[in-house]
């Protein structure tokens, strides 16, 4: 596979995996009527954006792009994985419920006992991660 093949593959998968995790969010929230928690909030502040900005991106063939959607996707990964954390390890879970009107420790959801709203979340990000890491390293091997 040629180089400019790859780089349009990698950052259409991470525009694809931005417009998913908002859409299961809005999903979850709007149809499903799970409120979201106050994490829950940051993720999507941090998520949103990226079908915006990668969309534009994939149509321009901006590959620069991921110098922005790295930092930004590495932050909303850790306050997955934080949430992530809560939700799974006791230890941590105390301070869930101080975290607003609705508990940060709540799993609205539980597939396969692992799977749970912050973990999708996670996943996302680190398509999205993957994805600029891979956009970097060949488009300075294209230059």
């Amino acid at each position: 596979m040629n180089k400019e093949k790859k780089l349009e593959y990698a950052l259409f998968t991470a525009w694809a995996a931005s417009l998913t995790a908002m859409l299961g969010s809005l999903y979850f929230s709007e149809i499903m009527k799970y409120e979201p928690c106050t994490l829950c909030w940051y993720q999507r502040i941090l998520m949103y954006p990226f079908v915006v900005l990668l969309g534009i991106a994939v149509i321009r063939k901006d590959y620069l792009i991921a110098r922005y959607s790295l930092p930004l996707a590495i932050i909303g990964s850790a306050i997955s994985l934080y949430h992530y954390s809560m939700q799974k390890i006791p230890a941590l879970s105390s301070g869930g419920a101080a975290c607003g009107r609705i508990p940060c420790t709540g799993q609205y959801i539980n597939w396969l006992g692992f799977i749970t709203i912050p973990f999708l979340a996670l996943t996302a990000f680190t398509i999205i991660i993957v994805c600029s890491i891979i956009l970097i390293r060949n488009f300075k091997e294209a230059k």
